[in-house]
């Protein structure tokens, strides 16, 4: 999995390519708590050239929402596939991150 990491004013873009799996979710939990510890609050994780989520994908994200909730931060997604967004509904992780078609939207939403 590749991790692309953008500033846009105050909100962290994260985008990821591959597959966020057990192999790989270290990976985006040492990125995300390096970026928390650091001070940053505001996350987009642009999900357009995911083509796979695990259930460690998932606590990884969940690790972090927790996480930011206590200094007021905030994690939302944008561009996802069908299948990806699908394992978002059937997990209930859809009620938890917002989500949106567009990565600009997302940024607003944090904005």
């Amino acid at each position: 999995m590749e991790i692309t990491e953008q500033k846009k004013g105050p909100v962290v873009l994260l985008s990821l390519k591959g597959r966020l799996d057990a192999s790989t979710a270290g990976r985006l939990e040492e990125k995300l708590l390096a970026l928390i510890d650091g001070g940053e609050k505001q996350f987009v994780c642009n999900f357009l050239q995911l083509d796979y989520i695990s259930s460690a994908g998932l606590r990884v994200l969940l690790m972090a929402a927790k996480r930011l909730k206590g200094v007021n931060g905030k994690v939302v997604l944008s561009s996802l596939k069908d299948h990806i967004r699908e394992v978002f509904e059937i997990a209930g992780f859809a009620a938890i991150f917002p989500i949106y078609d567009l990565e600009e939207e997302a940024v607003k939403s944090l904005l």
